[in-house]
């Protein structure tokens, strides 16, 4: 692949780095690109909401994906099969709502293009025409080819995602993809397969370490790891992990960074103590 030079890795707003770059223009998928030719490791968070985007846009978050891990953060799904594309449409049109800077990708959920190419062309053109959204995720390796072709020659950026894909459950279940002799082999060729569609980066998700770090040099789009190890291009975390929101368990690979079910918890009751104990509103709360 042909070596870009200094001037050529930087973007045009003249802010170089994704996290911590101060430009007032959305990233985009060459943004991402220049960033693999760099070396520059990127964070990526879900994001469901306006609010919450906006916290994290403002933090520098460069990309955010409107995952259909929604299903099980906010809608009450136990799994992200039964997410439909209209939900999908409104939350990704309120996280690009929200944000000013990331780029912002859009989930394609179970049943939404499975059919085949003109079906995932469909769907994915409603996520860019309705939401705002600057690029699309669909699972599957080569399996989906055809689909990721299909919407990159028509214009739509797609980022791929293999390993565990979790709309997959009912076939596969929660376990580590890529074990063993042949099942390595089959995820190599998985991400061979969504690079050589044009896919602009691709999500690895529950694999083997080892693994991930030789697609990562394998490939020239970069790699998301969501327990995958350390040696992938980009990290991805669902926010409400990540922030201590979700209850009970959480995965292994998650790290907490703060714990907002205790504090959001404990204001909830501190409230209700005030109202009970008629010490909420005073007279600083009310309107006269």
């Amino acid at each position: 692949m042909t070596q870009l030079s200094a001037a050529q890795t930087t973007p045009s707003d003249g802010s170089k780095a994704l996290y911590g770059g101060k430009g007032t223009r959305r990233i985009t998928v060459r943004d991402i690109a220049l960033a693999k030719e760099r070396g520059e490791k990127w964070p990526m968070l879900t994001a469901y909401d306006a609010m919450t985007a906006s916290v994290f846009d403002e933090a520098g978050i460069p990309v955010m994906l409107v995952g259909d891990s929604a299903g099980n953060c906010h809608l009450g799904y136990d799994t992200t099969v039964p997410v439909t594309l209209d939900e999908m449409t409104v939350l990704s049109a309120a996280v690009v709502r929200g944000t000013k800077r990331a780029l912002i990708v859009g989930d394609l959920p179970f049943g939404s293009y499975q059919e085949g190419p003109v079906q995932a062309l469909r769907s994915a053109t409603r996520l860019v025409k309705e939401a705002g959204v600057g690029a699309v995720k669909l699972e599957g390796g080569e399996r989906s080819h055809e689909q990721i072709r299909l919407l990159v020659e028509s214009g739509i950026p797609v980022m791929a995602h293999i390993g565990l894909t979790p709309q997959s459950v009912n076939a596969m279940g929660y376990r580590v993809q890529g074990r063993g002799e042949e099942a390595a082999a089959q995820l190599l060729r998985d991400a061979k397969a969504v690079q050589d569609a044009g896919a602009f980066a691709v999500v690895l998700e529950l694999v083997p370490a080892e693994l991930a770090a030789e697609v990562t040099r394998v490939l020239h789009i970069p790699t998301v790891g969501i327990g995958a190890g350390p040696e992938t291009d980009a990290q991805v975390l669902v926010w409400t992990d990540m922030m201590g929101l979700t209850g009970g368990r959480v995965p292994k690979f998650v790290k907490k960074y703060a714990d907002l079910r205790t504090v959001m918890g404990d204001a909830a009751r501190a409230f209700a103590e005030d109202v009970v104990g008629g010490t909420f509103p005073l007279e600083e709360h009310s309107v006269h």
